[in-house]
């Protein structure tokens, strides 16, 4: 990866950092951007569906079945727009889940770049096995 490159994925997770502080869930913020040659073509939060009160979680903590993830949000927020997710690189603050995973390589994103492992990384593992790459990448 080129020193230029680096720099971008930088200042791309930073911006993820600040957009999961957009977060309403108590429990866990992640935050998301879409890059397509060069420009955030779109970007998301983990929370809940437009409409919906925005506490993620229940009384007793839990969170809500209905909850979308943050890349879930920018992956959807780009179908409904005249763009699409073909090449695009994925910067997220917390890697993706299996089942986000599903929606990222249907999408046509060709590189994942996140700043935290979740716990389950049997999502990575599904990605790994296609032509994304992968990659972690911590920042202060």
């Amino acid at each position: 990866m080129s020193e230029k490159q680096h720099r971008y994925d930088v200042a791309y997770m930073r911006m993820a950092i600040e957009w999961a502080a957009l977060s309403h869930c108590t429990r866990k913020k992640v935050g998301a951007l879409l890059v397509k040659d060069g420009m955030i073509i779109s970007d998301g939060y983990n929370g809940t569906p437009s409409g919906f009160p925005n506490p993620c979680e229940d009384d007793n903590g839990d969170t809500h079945w209905y909850v979308l993830h943050a890349e879930a949000n920018a992956i959807l927020k780009v179908a409904r727009s005249t763009n699409n997710a073909k090449d695009c690189t994925l910067y997220i603050t917390l890697s993706p889940c299996k089942e986000c995973c599903k929606l990222i390589l249907q999408s046509g994103i060709r590189r994942v770049v996140y700043h935290q492992a979740y716990k389950d990384t049997t999502g990575l593992d599904f990605l790994s096995k296609s032509d994304i790459e992968i990659v972690e990448l911590s920042v202060v």
